[in-house]
């Protein structure tokens, strides 16, 4: 077995209980980020209010792939949850 195999096999309980935890406290870790956000925006006087955002959202997006919640774990084309659908014409 080679280095990266053996070491995936180790952390293998890690990432587990690391998603477990995310699925159980999603909703505060969520809540967490968006008080971060919200205080480092305060204190940069809204400077960088585009790039917090963003942050804020790509480590939503990677919480709820721990979590899983959203489903792109298998790639097949499935829409991420921020994504409006458009209108019906």
């Amino acid at each position: 077995m080679g280095l990266l195999n053996n070491l995936k096999a180790k952390l293998s309980p890690a990432k587990d209980k690391v998603s477990g935890l995310a699925q159980q406290h999603g909703d505060k870790i969520s809540h967490g980020l968006d008080r971060a956000a919200k205080v480092v925006d305060e204190k940069t006087k809204g400077k960088y209010s585009d790039k917090i955002q963003t942050g804020t959202g790509k480590a939503k997006g990677a919480m709820d792939r721990l979590a899983h919640k959203s489903g792109t774990d298998t790639g097949g084309g499935t829409v991420p949850p921020d994504t409006p659908t458009p209108p019906a014409s």
